[in-house]
């Protein structure tokens, strides 16, 4: 509902070019494919990681048989220390120092995004913790929110409150303080599901 489309560019152009260069056919189809479905797809600012790409964007895949094939995914908002990715098994994440995936696909990005802007309208209360107040978070009677594929993030789901814990600049900076987590409160059944 926040979303917009957007004029999508073209990479079928480049696909030569990037064959020439040494880029597998197969990774190149992975790129297609990402920019049919996601590409030009404006979302609204993510709650952590300086908002997110702007726009998902496709480009020139990168990386070796090796270490693993991975393309970005969409231009950061504001200067980073890292750019968003696709990783070789369809992982949204960020490459910073090192590989992070953060969802299991672009969809669990996606639901990610919209659960925050649907719990941000209806909280009642909303507290942001960092570093080591994050790590004591007590979970119990919390379960996960499956729609998000959280793997490096997120969602857990209460009696009457949501949590999302963002981990990945934790992770991929070597960075601890960067810890942080969103505490969703007083939240009826319409914030806790939605319809």
């Amino acid at each position: 509902m926040d979303g917009i489309c957007v004029p999508r560019r073209g990479i079928r152009g480049h696909c030569d070019t990037w064959i020439g260069n040494g880029v597998p056919a197969a990774e190149i189809d992975r790129a297609v494919a990402f920019q049919d479905r996601w590409g030009g797809l404006a979302l609204p600012p993510a709650p952590a990681y300086e908002g997110g790409p702007r726009i998902l964007d496709a480009d020139c895949p990168e990386g070796s048989a090796a270490e693993g094939w991975r393309f970005p995914a969409g231009s950061c908002r504001v200067s980073m220390a890292y750019r968003f990715m696709i990783g070789p098994d369809g992982a949204f994440g960020i490459d910073a120092y090192c590989w992070t995936p953060l969802h299991a696909s672009t969809d669990g990005w996606v639901e990610s995004l919209a659960l925050a802007a649907h719990v941000g309208r209806w909280a009642k209360t909303v507290t942001k913790i960092t570093c080591k107040a994050v790590e004591s978070l007590d979970l119990a009677g919390y379960e996960p929110v499956p729609e998000v594929q959280g793997l490096t993030d997120g969602w857990w789901r209460g009696r009457d409150s949501l949590i999302a814990l963002y981990r990945g600049e934790a992770i991929g900076l070597y960075a601890p303080q960067c810890l942080e987590g969103h505490v969703y409160g007083s939240l009826d059944e319409w914030g806790l599901h939605g319809g």
